[in-house]
Formats: structure tokens, sequence, C-alpha cells
């Protein structure tokens, strides 16, 4: 077959699918459909911060997701009141310029730490976000050495307790000067503190906008991804047509690797009905 009359054989298909090519992955419109299971869903609570969480945890129920996130400790009851996980809970009230990266913030940093590890263990908050904080004219190795000196400190308590503490990936684009954003500089910290109970959360939207080659990235250092975020680039919307990423295959690729965590929605509802939104995007990354 030429590679002419092969394009002329597929062009029937490719006008029937062309319309709604996400359409296989959210059953039939907005109806409901069962979850396979291969994903652990979550969501991020700041995405829908007009929504009580009490409605907010009742409507994630409903939709089978697994988990709400990225809350701070008065909030883990309520989502667990619901029948729901806090996959990823706040253990600081620093926030992203300020991290592990200079010296001087580690004793804030590892008290506010070693206090919430074993509170996380016993409200069943697997995972604890850091940050490496800006670089503001620091290197990328000294910022590396100063995270790891910071982060092995935790690591006993974190073993102990068994909570995961999960640097996130960030672009150094719109969180200007960030320094954890590359997936190797990730990495070589994560080789660097040695412990099984330091990770990355793997922000697709972010690495994407970074360095592109998700699947590959995503394959090639799983053994270091604790976590994943989700997020339409460009815009940080809906996970469909409107963007230029295909997140079923991409969660293909994240099942197929192994990964056993939770894949968490970091996208900003577009659409009017934002709960609709979210439980399409849900039914997009279930493959």
């Amino acid at each position: 077959m030429t590679r002419r009359n092969m394009i002329g054989s597929i062009a029937g298909a490719a006008v029937i699918t062309a319309g709604k090519p996400f359409e296989a992955f959210t059953g039939t419109g907005n109806s409901p459909s069962s979850l396979k299971g291969n994903i652990h869903h979550s969501v991020s609570q700041w995405c829908y911060g007009d929504i009580p969480l009490e409605d907010f945890a009742k409507a994630c129920k409903e939709m089978g997701i697994e988990s709400i996130e990225l809350l701070n400790e008065k909030d883990w009851p309520v989502v667990s009141k619901a029948g729901l996980k806090c996959a990823v809970g706040y253990a600081t009230d620093w926030g992203i310029p300020k991290g592990f990266n200079r010296r001087e913030n580690h004793e804030k940093l590892i008290a506010d730490f070693e206090a919430m590890i074993p509170k996380a263990a016993a409200a069943g908050v697997p995972n604890l976000i850091c940050f490496s904080g800006n670089r503001e004219g620091m290197n990328d190795n000294e910022g590396m050495i100063n995270c790891a000196t910071g982060l092995r400190k935790l690591m006993p308590s974190a073993e102990k307790h068994g909570i995961t503490i999960i640097m996130e990936l960030l672009n150094s684009y719109g969180h200007k000067d960030y320094q954890c954003d590359k997936t190797s500089w990730g990495a070589a910290l994560a080789e660097m503190v040695g412990s099984e109970r330091f990770k990355l959360l793997y922000d697709i939207y972010h690495m994407q906008i970074m360095e592109g080659n998700i699947i590959e990235n995503i394959k090639k250092y799983i053994s270091h991804i604790g976590h994943i975020h989700t997020g339409g680039v460009p815009g940080r919307h809906e996970l469909d047509e409107t963007q230029e990423l295909y997140y079923p295959a991409i969660m293909q690729a994240v099942v197929k690797a192994g990964y056993k965590g939770y894949v968490g929605q970091e996208f900003v509802p577009a659409q009017k009905d934002k709960l609709a939104s979210l439980k399409k995007c849900i039914q997009i990354c279930d493959v």
C-alpha cells in the first residue's frame, strides 16, 4: 500500500472520530460510567474553592474520586467524614518561594514537617508537599545540596511513620525563578536524599511547559515519582480537545509504568458547570 492510498483508506474513519476524539473516554456524553480502578483519582481543592468543602467532598465521592488534596490539617477530618482520603497535605505555612534550597529556612521547615509527619500518619494522609524555593541567584548545584541536607534530616521521621515528602516540579516562567523546574534536577535530588520516603510531585502541566516529552520522562523517572498532577496546556484548563496534550495516552503510560500513586486533577475549570467538567476529565483519565 502506498502512503497516498493508505491516507485515503483511513480518511473516512478520521472524519467519524475527529469531531469528538475524547468521547470514548467519557462514556456517553455526561452520563455516569463506572471507573476502571487502574488510576487512583484525586483532585486539588483550590481549583474549586468557591464550593464548600463538605459539598465538594460529597460530589467527589459520587464521582468515584478517592481523594481531595492540598488541604491543611483542619480540613482532613472533613474529607475523611465523606469517606475520602487527603492524598497530599500541607505541613507548613510557608509557600512556594521559601523552600529547602536555603539553609536559613531549614530550622522552621524541619520543625514544621517534624510536627506534621506523625499527624499525617494518624490521619491517613500519605504525602506532605514541599518546595525547593526560588533561586534568587543561587546556582542549581548549591540549591540541590542545600535541599538534600535539609530533607535528609526529615527522612528518619518520614520512614518511621510511613509518610512520603514530595517536592513539586513547577515551571519557572509562571513561578518565576523556582529552582526545581526540571525532572532531571528533581531526580538527581532524590538520588542524593537516598530514601524511598522522598519523591517528586510530577506536574504534567508544568513539565509540558518546561521540557515536554511527557510520556518518555514519566517512563524514565517513574521510580522517583510519588504523585502526579494534571492540567491542560495552554491555560491550565480542561483536559479535552481545547489543549495540546492527549491525556488518555499519558494515563495509559502511567499505568503501564506500574505507577500506584494518586493522579490529582489540578486544572482550573473554564466551563460554567465545574463539577460536570471535573467528572468529564476524571473519565478522560480513567484508562
